[in-house]
């Protein structure tokens, strides 16, 4: 398969509910990976579904949705690189193309990972926040719900 997806190609099809749950699932997984204490309530997907947007603007009325979810751990601050490293190793054990990864002091954020699985395109990035949290993010590609006729554009 090549880098370009068609336009109208099948989407994958999954419930809000259902996007929501997978999502905690990569977030949990990425706190116990990075051995960081999730912070209870820091996520909140509601605010974080879109409509997709096609790479000309183009926007269907078919239910079409995209999820950024994002949580933050705590770690001390001398753990975040090892933390994110883990992060880095484990995702490319599970096939994930690695975009960006940075483990440098002098810089803001010091530690950075961005990935994406070539297959599913859904990307993971984690990174430092103030003191010592970590912010996790799950993305995931435009999806549609079950059971609705995909609109071609």
């Amino acid at each position: 398969m090549s880098g370009k997806k068609e336009a109208n190609a099948p989407l994958p099809r999954m419930t809000r509910e259902k996007a929501e749950a997978w999502a905690k699932h990569w977030t949990d997984s990425m706190t116990r990976t990075a051995k960081a204490t999730l912070v209870p309530g820091t996520a909140d997907p509601r605010a974080s579904f879109t409509n997709c947007v096609g790479r000309q603007g183009e926007t269907a009325d078919d239910g079409r949705f995209t999820l950024r979810y994002s949580v933050r751990a705590t770690l001390p601050r001398p753990q975040h690189a090892d933390a994110v490293r883990a992060l880095r190793d484990a995702l490319k054990s599970q096939g994930f193309e690695i975009q960006g990864y940075r483990s440098d002091p002098g810089k803001d954020p010091a530690n950075l990972l961005d990935a994406q699985h070539p297959r599913d395109r859904h990307s993971i990035s984690a990174e430092d926040l103030d003191g010592d949290l970590l912010l996790f993010v799950v993305s995931t590609p435009c999806l549609l719900p079950p059971g609705v006729e995909q609109q071609q554009l």
